[in-house]
């Protein structure tokens, strides 16, 4: 064991609370994971104990094509990077380079019932048009995994969304469950929500939240994208015909630029929009574009400097954090083999 390993447990882990956090790589990565995760993520760095996830393992729920899938894989951990996540203060890694996530998935899958997994809000959307038509089991299986995710690491927080805390509660009572049947071993996770003013919605719907799955690329702004991109695409932004700036749930499209902007320059909705009450739509909407070109540009470079001069650096860096995690994830795995009766490897 190295000496940075094993000072792990014995300083930063304990002194912290943990928190347990992970970006899909199946898609490209947008304005709301942006604002809505990670700089949220960032800013809390100070706070907690950090572990942040590359969920590779959950992309390929849905059939990927490989060389996309490991291209996305690079480009979210050098988004993590370039946002701010410090690897001196958090552990940056891919899931499937620590084993014990698949392993523990396993044992927890033994654990859980095929009732509370039919019962998932995400498996009935995702499934429900599916009608006549093969389902994947991963789709079935993948919150237990999620929950193997979090435990693995005793994690006490879960940043999520209000829309997020199904599987969160669901790992509370796979962890419950375990723990009463054989003895404590895991620590029971709470929900860390999210503040709702990052919550960043469709921009041609503002009534839906801004997601990669969209069919529509003038829906959604990427963090990789080019300023005359994202311009173009706020500019095109659905408002209304009311032609007065409030913040109010009757003007949706507007109350979600407001939003945007809050959630980047920090001042509160209210005041934003007092602050453009008297301005046109266009010049609310200049200011945003604006702001989301000044935030996310040098976002992009260094993510292309990442993945381009620096990659030798992402890669170590993920290796450190992976090792980091491994070693976390190895003691938890080896309580769990423990209680449920499997025999220890022989050295």
């Amino acid at each position: 064991m190295s000496e940075s390993n094993s000072n792990i447990n014995n300083e930063s882990y304990e002194t912290k609370k943990i928190v347990f956090s992970g970006i899909q790589p199946s898609g490209d990565l947008t304005l709301g994971n942006y604002l809505g995760a990670i700089k949220n993520w960032v800013n809390h760095q100070d706070l907690y104990d950090n572990i942040f996830c590359i969920v590779d393992l959950h992309a390929i729920t849905v059939r990927q094509k490989p060389a996309d899938l490991r291209k996305r894989t690079m480009e979210v951990a050098a988004i993590y990077l370039a946002s701010g996540i410090d690897p001196a203060k958090s552990s940056i890694f891919i899931q499937s380079h620590v084993p014990a996530h698949a392993e523990a998935s396993w044992i927890l899958t033994c654990n859980s019932y095929m009732g509370e997994l039919s019962r998932m809000t995400q498996y009935k959307a995702k499934t429900q048009n599916k009608e006549g038509e093969a389902i994947e089991a991963g789709l079935f299986n993948y919150p237990v995994l999620m929950a193997a995710d979090i435990l693995l690491y005793q994690a006490h927080y879960v940043p999520v969304g209000i829309d997020q805390t199904q599987h969160v509660e669901l790992t509370r009572d796979i962890a419950t469950r375990f723990n009463n049947y054989y003895s404590p071993t895991f620590v029971v996770p709470e929900v860390l929500l999210m503040k709702s003013g990052a919550k960043i919605m469709d921009l041609q719907n503002p009534e839906r939240k801004m997601s990669k799955s969209s069919d529509n690329p003038n829906s959604y702004i990427m963090i990789m994208d080019k300023p005359a991109d994202i311009r173009r695409k706020i500019s095109r932004a659905v408002t209304d015909s009311v032609g007065v700036i409030n913040y109010t749930d009757q003007q949706p499209g507007i109350k979600n630029l407001i939003h945007i902007l809050s959630a980047i320059n920090g001042q509160t909705p209210e005041e934003i929009g007092e602050l453009f009450r008297e301005k046109s739509y266009k010049d609310l909407k200049d200011a945003v574009a604006e702001a989301i070109v000044e935030e996310l540009t040098p976002v992009r470079e260094k993510v292309e400097e990442l993945l381009g001069s620096r990659k030798a650096d992402l890669e170590a860096t993920l290796k450190e954090g992976a090792n980091r995690a491994n070693y976390m994830a190895q003691k938890t795995l080896r309580k769990m083999y423990r209680k449920v009766g499997l025999v220890p490897a022989f050295k």
